[in-house]
């Protein structure tokens, strides 16, 4: 029983740092959180355990490649900070 506990414990610590999403021709995928300040080049693309971030007109965008189908980030898993390279300020 105690075992029980400790498994969904961990589980929803786990799942705290993650978003469930429905996939594209069923099943779910896990999208981790951005970190709390995300650093953008040129591109606005942003790598980031095995997911591709797009960040434009103010908003954030995942993917599972560079060129695959965006979907659009739910702003709980947004970073506080976004900056550019070479930029004083941040955005």
């Amino acid at each position: 029983m105690k075992s029980k506990w400790i498994v969904l414990a961990s589980s929803a610590f786990l799942l705290s740092a993650c978003m469930v999403a429905p996939r594209h021709g069923g099943g779910m995928v896990i999208i981790p959180i951005l970190p709390a300040i995300v650093e953008l080049d040129d591109d606005s693309y942003y790598a980031h355990n095995g997911y591709h971030y797009y960040y434009t007109n103010d908003r954030w965008y995942y993917s599972s490649s560079r060129g695959g189908q965006r979907s659009e980030l739910p702003r709980s898993h947004w970073p506080r900070e976004t900056r550019r390279r070479g930029w004083d300020r941040p955005r």
